[in-house]
Order: C-alpha cells, then sequence, then structure tokens
C-alpha cells in the first residue's frame, strides 16, 4: 500500500515511524505544517505546543515532503500528492480538515483521541478531564465530510486516573495509538479489514480550545478547579486567574471539599497554616505556579506580599 502520511507533532512523528516500519506499506510522500499556522477558528496564528519537525525524518529516509502553505486546497500541494499516486492518507496531529479534493485522490484515515463517536471535535483528552471522565480512548477512522463522523477501523480504551494530567494521559494514549496502527493497518493494508459505522445517536462534538480558555472561574467547585489545572497543565499553555493585577499561571494544585464561608477567590490560611484559595464550593491548594515568567511554589509567592500587606487582603480573580 503506497501511503502518504499527514501530520505535525511528536505523535505524529511516531506514527509515521510506526508506519515506516510495517512490511506492507511504502510511505511515498509526507505532509506537514509550520510550528505556527493559519487556521479557520482563529484570528491570529496558532502555535502547535507539540510540534515535530519531520524534514530530517523525510531527508534521512528519502522520503518526498511538502508543508502546507496556506490551505489543504493549495494547487501545488494537490499537484504533489498525485504525482505521488497513494493509495491511503494517514493523518495523525493535524489541525486542518482533509478536504473533499483529497479523499477523492485516496481514502484518508486518521486516528483522534476519544472513542467516537464521543467527543468528536477538538482537545478531546483535555475536555474529558476537565468533565470528570472515567475512561477514554482513541480511535483509527475514516474520514468523511463530517466531524470525525466516517466509519470505524478500530478502538483502544484507556482509563482516566483521579490523578491524570493531559502529559500523563497523552503519554498512555499514544502508546494505545502506536498499538492500534501496529494491529490495523497491515490489516488495513489488504482491503481485508471490516469498518464499522458510528453511531450519530452517541455523538458528542467539543470546540476546539486557545490558550484564553484556560482562565479559571473560582465560582466553580474545587474539584472541578482542580480538573481544569490538571487538564491544561505542561506542556500545554496553563490554567491561569488575575494575582495582584498580573497573570497567574498554575500548574498543579490540590482539591479540599470542606466547605469554606469566604468569598471565591479569597486567599486564607488552613489549618496546616498554608495558603489557600476558596471556591465556589470547598477550596483548593495551589502548588507550583508561574507569576511574571517565573516559576514559585505557592506559598512562596503569596508570602513575598505578605510582608506587605495583611494576606485576608489577598484575592486571585477570574
Amino acid at each position: 500500500m503506497r501511503l502518504v502520511f499527514i501530520g505535525s507533532t511528536n505523535f505524529g512523528m511516531k506514527c509515521l515511524k510506526e508506519c515506516c516500519s510495517i512490511n506492507n506499506i511504502d510511505v511515498v510522500g509526507i505532509i506537514t505544517a509550520p510550528k505556527e499556522f493559519d487556521i479557520s477558528y482563529s484570528k491570529s496564528k496558532v502555535n502547535n505546543v507539540l510540534h515535530a519537525d519531520f524534514y530530517r525524518f523525510a531527508n534521512d529516509q528519502n522520503i518526498p515532503i511538502e508543508s502546507i502553505k496556506k490551505s489543504m486546497h493549495d494547487e501545488l500541494l494537490v499537484n504533489s500528492i498525485l504525482k505521488w499516486n497513494p493509495d491511503l492518507f494517514l493523518v495523525v496531529g493535524w489541525y486542518h480538515m482533509i478536504p473533499k479534493k483529497l479523499r477523492s485522490i485516496a481514502p484518508a484515515y486518521g486516528l483522534h483521541a476519544s472513542l467516537l463517536p464521543e467527543y468528536s471535535g477538538g482537545a478531546p483528552l483535555v475536555w474529558a478531564i476537565i468533565n470528570g471522565e472515567k475512561k477514554t480512548g482513541i480511535s483509527l477512522f475514516q474520514m468523511n465530510d463530517g466531524v470525525d463522523s466516517g466509519p470505524i477501523a478500530g478502538q483502544k480504551v484507556e482509563i482516566i486516573r483521579s490523578n491524570d494530567t493531559i502529559s500523563s494521559l497523552y503519554k498512555r494514549i499514544e502508546e494505545k495509538g502506536l498499538s492500534l496502527i501496529s494491529e490495523v493497518m497491515p490489516i488495513l493494508a489488504t482491503g481485508k479489514l471490516k469498518l464499522t459505522i458510528q453511531d450519530e445517536s452517541n455523538r458528542s462534538i467539543f470546540p476546539q480550545r486557545s490558550p484564553s480558555d484556560g482562565l479559571i472561574n473560582w465560582n466553580e467547585s474545587s474539584s472541578f478547579i482542580e480538573r481544569f489545572i490538571r487538564a491544561q497543565t505542561k506542556p500545554y499553555p496553563g490554567a491561569f486567574a488575575s494575582f495582584k493585577g498580573k497573570k497567574l499561571h498554575i500548574w498543579k494544585a490540590e482539591s479540599k471539599k470542606k466547605e469554606i464561608s469566604n468569598k471565591p477567590g479569597k486567599i486564607f490560611k488552613n489549618n496546616k497554616s498554608q495558603f489557600s484559595v476558596s471556591c465556589g464550593k470547598g477550596s483548593i491548594r495551589l502548588i507550583e505556579v508561574n507569576y511574571e515568567s517565573k516559576f514559585y511554589a505557592w506559598d512562596q509567592l503569596v508570602n513575598l506580599f505578605v510582608d506587605k500587606e495583611n494576606y485576608f487582603n489577598l484575592q486571585i480573580k477570574n
């Protein structure tokens, strides 16, 4: 099978290398994208924090490679693909829709980090953690005109642990995805794989997220805010709030369910003389933060201001 790989992330690179190791698959071309790129849902360029440089690998393996310039409809890009004469596209770590113009050349298959049809759309793992889901997974599916709505070629389930961050969960999902490729792609190459139509009655679609979506609402419960922080911690831009008029990024926190009478966002000392923040329900103990581009332990940061004013006046704002 002549395969054209489309991807731009570290996970995409791992999947490309896995495809190159499969005997009955010949990778005949690669399409990638720059680290910063234009996309329809954002007025400014989007920064791909998971970006990987595919050019070095392509050159080492003597595989033709093209980078998207403006859109997937670019005539020069389409002409290059036609010369590669693919039997199939595999799309991993990509942020653009694959147009019908390309799918008419060859079928396109993609990996999506959810158990489709649930959590179709953008940032499925981030949304799954925020929403308190107990399990997720990864799906290999054939693309069509809809949002992650084509027939399923294979799926693997992964449990979401109570202390998972986006990084720890993503790592296990990557392992499941590589396993899915190694098991399913050789069968797909023979043309004998049976696909499963998705049940549209179970579809849920979630939007893409931008760095501004990390703003914390302290009126939410402490358990929600703690998940919200874990879902967007490194390597993503992080959840954030305003402290003393400047942006405070929060990388790690601990939820406390005991009811607090303070106004949400108020800083107080808990029974261990540690600084916590009251929420709409319960409180949260911040642990690791960034303030004015510097990394701090939370108590260390608050103590910088306690000498100047009574800590009872300190507050974090939405």
